[in-house]
């Protein structure tokens, strides 16, 4: 059984398995109860999940991409009938809303499983080449075929906010590719992470194909990463430790994709749909109470319609409903932990020191039980304000003024991040315009909304790599060229 009275299992060579190292408390954000308990992995354990997964590589490799894809329709058939049970869990793990956890995460999940169980072709003809007689050989005809080939054994690290969709989103394509996985997710809320291999292994993932190992303790993940049975890193996380990983990675040639920090910015022209861009920077900085990368933190609004943007901005802020993610009303969620509140609360703190106004938010609320951060916009900044340059995670939302077009392109671009900026205008032109000359690796133009076919990723210190759609089959493969005589 995955789960035990004493708490959850590990997922090791496909046998739940008792961690050597105990188990440690899962909290409920919004409760500060207890979820559950974690199971705390030794490194002897790490090493065993790495070596069961190079173990099983040659098979799973080997078997045909429509029985592996079957597998995937398998699971994600599994976890869309386990799906209200699945989001209350990840609502008590993560402080998620219950229609977050319901869509957001799980329901993502289930997407990106069925969207992996779709079989692709893996190789492509090339245009075949006439040579010349020469030093390499006699005139004639090359044919060549590219194939993608499985990169081996791949590392999932993935991320607090949201243990569904962004597991998912890594073992669904990894897989599919014929690679086989070892997963260590984030401490906070990993248990959801452990429903998701056991529906894999009742899918009929062979054993050793899927692992998962968790733990409090860093030296788990650098045992992972450190690991030479693993021939690539797929990290989603800090920026900070993404360097670290990748000075590891950089040492064996492991492969590597990141999705890193971000600070997107969202540039809002005189002629824009004022209410557009005010419902979609504040839905966005606030969903998951603003622990995504990819919330418009930094609002760049030119100066004839700034006073208004702050004041129509303040309004929707300050009427979303902070509380129990349980009750249907609520908007706004905690915060992961008690320290991740004090760290946003210290950088609104923070701004009000360098100069911003405080315009709504800013000020714990009156509840009880729970890690709450109330929506809060600081108006009133400049660029090199660290509110305005550094990663927050939380809905926190900084203003700066700019006057022209050139301007605000160079203030969207001084930043050490690049993963998604936004681009209100009424003037199609200028806003397609923008958006290329803007350094990130996605630009919404009217709109905080996604094509999930889309390539994802960051440009500077937003990450390394692309994935989504046919993108992530890129990424979790090597392609090889194939070449002969014609």
């Amino acid at each position: 059984m995955s789960a035990t009275a004493d708490g959850q299992r590990l997922f090791v060579g496909g046998r739940w398995t008792d961690p050597d190292g105990g188990h440690y408390e899962v909290v409920d954000p919004a409760t500060e109860e207890t979820v559950g308990w974690a199971p705390e992995a030794s490194r002897e354990q790490v090493r065993a999940a790495c070596a069961a997964a190079r173990q099983a590589l040659d098979g799973w490799s080997r078997t045909p991409a429509a029985e592996r894809a079957a597998v995937l329709g398998r699971a994600a058939d599994i976890i869309r009938g386990q799906l209200g049970a699945y989001a209350d869990l990840a609502r008590a793990e993560t402080g998620a809303t219950t229609g977050t956890a319901r869509a957001m995460q799980v329901g993502v999940a289930v997407a990106r499983f069925r969207r992996y169980a779709t079989v692709e072709p893996a190789e492509w003809a090339i245009p075949p080449q006439i040579n010349e007689a020469g030093p390499m050989g006699r005139a004639g005809v090359m044919g060549a075929l590219a194939v993608r080939q499985p990169v081996g054994v791949v590392a999932c690290i993935t991320s607090y906010n949201n243990p569904w969709a962004n597991p998912a989103g890594k073992v669904a394509p990894a897989l599919a590719m014929g690679n086989t996985v070892v997963v260590k997710p984030a401490p906070q809320d990993p248990l959801s992470v452990y429903r998701m291999a056991a529906a894999l292994e009742a899918a009929g993932a062979p054993a050793g194909v899927v692992n998962v190992v968790s733990g409090q303790d860093v030296g788990v993940g650098e045992a992972v990463v450190a690991s030479p049975d693993v021939d690539m890193v797929s990290f989603t996380g800090s920026t900070a430790v993404g360097q670290r990983i990748a000075e590891v990675c950089g040492r064996d040639m492991k492969r590597q994709l990141m999705e890193l920090g971000g600070k997107g910015a969202a540039v809002v022209f005189e002629d824009a749909d004022v209410g557009s861009a005010v419902a979609g920077i504040g839905t966005t900085f606030s969903f998951y109470s603003g622990q995504i990368c990819t919330a418009p933190t930094r609002v760049l609004v030119q100066r004839g319609l700034y006073d208004r943007l702050v004041e129509q901005l303040a309004s929707y802020a300050g009427r979303l409903k902070v509380g129990d993610p349980a009750d249907p009303g609520t908007v706004v969620g905690p915060l992961i932990t008690a320290e991740h509140r004090a760290r946003v609360e210290s950088y609104v703190e923070l701004g009000r020191k360098e100069g911003a106004t405080v315009v709504t938010g800013g000020e714990r609320p009156a509840l009880e039980r729970g890690f709450y951060v109330p929506p809060t916009l600081l108006a009133d900044c400049t660029n090199d304000m660290r509110v305005a340059r550094e990663e927050i995670f939380g809905p926190v939302v900084s203003v700066v003024p700019f006057d022209d077009e050139e301007e605000g392109i160079a203030l969207a671009n001084d930043s050490d991040f690049g993963l998604i900026d936004y681009v209100w205008s009424g003037d199609v032109a200028r806003a397609f315009r923008v958006a290329r000359r803007l350094r990130a690796g996605g630009v919404g133009i009217n709109t905080v909304g996604r094509n999930m076919e889309a390539p994802f990723g960051g440009f500077k210190k937003s990450g390394v790599g692309r994935d989504v759609g046919s993108y992530a089959l890129h990424a979790y493969s090597e392609v090889q060229a194939i070449v002969w005589p014609g």
